[in-house]
């Protein structure tokens, strides 16, 4: 025995190099102090013969260890777990580390051996470990008679172990033989950046194929600048192989991602035989069909043959730039897409491209990819039809509507037709040529693409995320294929002229809208105008809920006292010399292009002799007297019982019955309401005073709202000397509330001070029990003295910066909220009305103090504010009903 140091240990230690020797020195079964295993030669052991045992592979164990499966951090090697753990479990082995292991800050553990063990499979020297040795794991092991169970799994791949692999009963380490001699670096096709290198998943990055995380205790190949990760078995995606059988009428084929033989089905009635029921294609998620391939054990897995012969790596004709890579999920965190091609939702195997942010399913990819190389017919799946007819799959029809993929035109009666993924292209557009000249791009040729970029077409206008282009990349140039032979003569009924074609590369400002144009433009010389193609098709009145009356197209507009326009949705200038919207009574005006971009917010008036419902509904019901003026002084309103007299003080009489507002999305108009208890859809405070409701939704929107976002003039605001505009898309800090990344704000274009609209619709002036004068609302607070920064209502700090309510006669200052309350727009002893199925009778608005009835809906306590029934013993919260 050679004697050696301790390594930690008080006394000397003997190194045991053979069996005999360990058992003369043991005194029934001893555990190795670093790593906590039963002890096995060589060893050290005490000279003193006090226990201490020590494998000479954890006596050696450096104590930094550059571990090349972790190339960022050294593995530092500690007596115990940090103290901060409560439990430590190796992300090896996945067991728990009680005694010496290696750790990194990254959160990475191991026991001794665990560190080691992989240490030695980069350095490919299993054969030097010697509790590892190439083992059949399915039959009785030396060491014991337990067999491996079939469940176990490879610790580098994760996937069934074959019949022979490398196997530790000690530490029940078992790897493919293949996987430990798996390449420490390879280059990816999906990664051609840098090389990805074999390692621990140390910070648990989803596999880029697969797009699944799972645990640590496994390998990747991983690029760490990138953070990028690729599960070993995702790592070799491939094409199926073909195995002709002797003993079988069917080919077998090995696939990839599935563990047992696959069987080729050439024929309906093969497929009938092995299917139960309907099934699907594993890959494309659509429903399968002759020719496919079906698991030889009757699993459920099932692959159309096309989809199972798709390449890894598509070069694909109309996408150019960089090739398609097949992934088994979209590299989008949910896993889910939608097809660039059809713009249907997808959830399995997908083409995608990451510079573009292109995914096609599997079949929109190749059978694109077949309309280029024109060979449609051996796509099986689509054949020449009468879409009007029925189809062999189905009695359904294809309806009239139906567009053609490539131009978007409807469908001739013959056209190439899929009855499964709705492929539906004109016999002319599927033989398109692939590359041609145009006269509105001189210098390259156009050639069919996909509209990766989404660029607007040159001759239209219009972008579109579907269907083919003609393109030319360097020079983001786009013509969609209906618009390549533009009419050269158009007309509308809109105009009294006909339109003719000017084909020339010049620039121009189109008269309809007053946006710049090129390439193609229409003119009419009896009027000297010129305009896009699409702009001759203007609706000449349309109906906006940006407005309450009618707007009128012109193409000019004169304006005698020589007053600069503004859009009242930007704010910007309108050139009066070019189209605009204009409504003569109020005197506003609308670029086109912003009163319609949103189409959900306009319609077209067809009969200009149809009255607008918002204009002939007035809520005054009858006027009673009128002043020298003509004002009304005495009248009748539909939501009062009493007639109603003029007063200096400000009222809402003359509010519209019907009104549209562009902020609620619903079509139909919002009707005037009052008398009930509501929540307002945009300020979410609880109000019982007008409102404007939806009848479809059934949203209130408070009318404070409705008239702070109605749009029009600027408007004044107390403390600022500017006046305000509201910006829809503008995103900023609200200086009232402080509130960042608010989007929708009224702003001052001469200065940084913005308003959210809630902020901006507060009152001036507001009154609290504790001062006997009105507080002004104000903005920020001049006073530099720390110490006067308080609320004298709650007695808390407040910031100086935000706003707050003053009393300039007794210098006091408090919140927003402190003095407001929780409900400031409630009234409390009015009465409001509510159907019949919450109550019979008329409720009044109460605020529970002193004792807390339980509320006749829910049946919890009503602790503030509520809707009592005078007559009878009733109570609700007041949002219950």
């Amino acid at each position: 025995m050679e004697e050696s140091n301790n390594y930690g240990h008080q006394h000397p230690l003997l190194l045991i190099l053979n069996q005999d020797q360990l058992i003369h020195n043991q005194s029934g079964v001893t555990h190795c102090s670093r790593c906590g295993e039963e002890v096995s030669v060589p060893c050290f052991c005490c000279a003193e013969h006090c226990g201490f045992y020590l494998h000479k592979v954890c006596a050696e164990a450096t104590l930094e260890l550059n571990h090349p499966f972790h190339p960022h951090h050294p593995l530092l090697l500690l007596q115990e777990p940090p103290s901060s753990y409560t439990r430590c479990v190796c992300d090896f082995c996945d067991k728990t580390c009680k005694k010496f292991i290696y750790h990194c800050s990254c959160g990475l553990d191991f026991h001794i051996k665990c560190a080691l063990f992989t240490f030695n499979i980069a350095k490919n020297n299993l054969k030097e470990l010697d509790h590892v040795a190439l083992r059949d794991p399915l039959i009785p092991t030396e060491n014991r008679d337990e067999e491996l169970e079939n469940v176990s799994k490879c610790f580098g791949c994760w996937e069934p172990l074959a019949n022979y692999t490398h196997f530790s009963p000690e530490c029940g380490f078992n790897l493919h033989e293949k996987c430990a001699e798996l390449p420490f670096k390879l280059n990816h096709e999906c990664h051609r950046e840098h090389p990805l290198v074999l390692q621990f998943n140390s910070e648990r990055l989803p596999c880029q194929i697969c797009k699944y995380i799972k645990r640590r205790r496994r390998f990747v190949y991983g690029c760490s600048p990138c953070q990028f990760v690729v599960h070993i078995e995702c790592a070799s995606q491939s094409p199926p192989q073909v195995i002709k059988s002797t003993n079988h009428e069917h080919p077998f084929t090995l696939f990839n991602g599935h563990q047992h033989p696959l069987l080729l089905m050439l024929n309906q009635e093969q497929l009938i035989h092995n299917q139960s029921g309907v099934t699907d294609c594993s890959r494309c998620g659509e429903k399968v069909s002759a020719p496919c391939f079906c698991c030889a054990e009757h699993c459920g897995f099932y692959l159309h043959k096309v989809c199972a012969a798709a390449p890894v790596e598509l070069n694909h004709p109309f996408h150019l730039s960089h090739p398609l890579l097949l992934m088994q999920k979209s590299p989008h965190l949910s896993g889910a897409y939608f097809c660039s091609f059809c713009h249907e939702f997808g959830d399995k195997s997908v083409y995608h491209c990451s510079s573009c942010k292109l995914d096609f399913h599997i079949k929109c990819a190749l059978f694109t990819f077949n309309i280029d190389e024109n060979n449609l017919k051996e796509l099986d799946h689509v054949a020449l039809r009468d879409p009007l007819i029925s189809t062999e799959n189905g009695d359904d029809k294809l309806e009239d509507v139906s567009k053609c993929f490539g131009c978007r035109e409807p469908l001739a009666n013959y056209t190439h037709f899929s009855p499964y993924r709705g492929f539906n292209l004109h016999e002319k557009c599927a033989e398109i040529p692939f590359k041609l000249n145009h006269v509105c791009h001189r210098k390259h040729p156009l050639i069919l693409q996909f509209n990766s970029e989404r660029l607007s077409c040159k001759i239209c206008q219009v972008t579109r995320r579907r269907g083919f282009v003609y393109c030319c990349s360097s020079c983001k140039f786009v013509i969609h294929i209906e618009c390549l032979s533009p009419s050269p003569i158009i007309k509308d009924e809109g105009h009294q002229h006909p339109f003719s074609l000017l084909l020339r590369q010049v620039p121009f400002i189109c008269d309809a809208c007053g946006t710049e144009g090129n390439h193609v433009a229409y003119t009419c010389g009896t009027c000297n105008i010129i305009v896009h193609k699409n702009c001759i098709s203007l609706p000449r009145i349309i109906k906006s809920k940006w407005h309450d009356h009618r707007l009128l197209h012109k193409y000019f507009h004169y304006i005698e006292d020589f007053r600069v326009l503004y859009c009242i949705i930007c704010h910007d200038e309108v050139n009066t010399e070019h189209g605009s919207y204009y409504c003569s009574k109020c005197n506003f005006i609308f670029h086109v292009k912003c009163v319609m971009k949103d189409e959900a917010l306009y319609e077209i008036v067809e009969n200009e002799d149809d009255e607008s419902p918002n204009e002939s509904a007035s809520s005054i019901t009858k006027v009673l007297q009128r002043n020298d003026a003509g004002e009304a002084t005495v009248i009748e309103h539909f939501k009062h019982s009493h007639h109603l007299r003029l007063s200096d003080g400000v009222v809402c009489v003359e509010l519209p019955k019907v009104k549209h507002v562009w902020h609620h999305r619903c079509r139909p108009p919002l009707i005037l309401t009052s008398n009930e208890v509501f929540r307002c859809v945009k300020c979410d405070c609880l109000s019982n005073a007008f409102a404007y409701k939806c009848e479809d939704c059934k949203g209130y929107t408070c009318l404070r709202c409705v008239i702070a976002l109605t749009p029009g003039v600027a408007r004044t605001c107390l403390g600022h000397k500017h006046p305000l505009l509201f910006f829809i898309e503008y995103r900023g800090r609200c200086v009232a509330c402080g509130d960042d990344n608010i989007k929708g704000l009224f702003r001052c274009k001469d200065c940084d001070f913005s308003l959210h609209h809630k902020c901006y619709s507060l009152p001036i002036i507001s009154q609290h029990k504790s001062d006997e004068h009105l507080l002004s609302l104000a903005y920020n607070d001049d006073n530099s003295y720390s110490e006067s920064h308080f609320c004298d209502v709650c007695e808390e700090r407040r910031d100086p910066k935000l706003s707050f309510y003053h009393c300039a006669t007794c210098d006091t200052s408090a919140h927003v909220n402190c003095v407001l309350g929780e409900h400031p727009f409630i009234k409390l002893g009015s009465t409001v009305a509510v159907d019949e199925d919450t109550h019979e009778h008329s409720l009044t608005i109460v605020k529970k103090i002193y004792y807390y009835p339980n509320c006749s809906d829910c049946g919890k306590p009503c602790l503030d504010l509520a809707l009592e029934c005078t007559g009878c013993n009733f109570i609700v919260h007041a949002e219950c009903p």
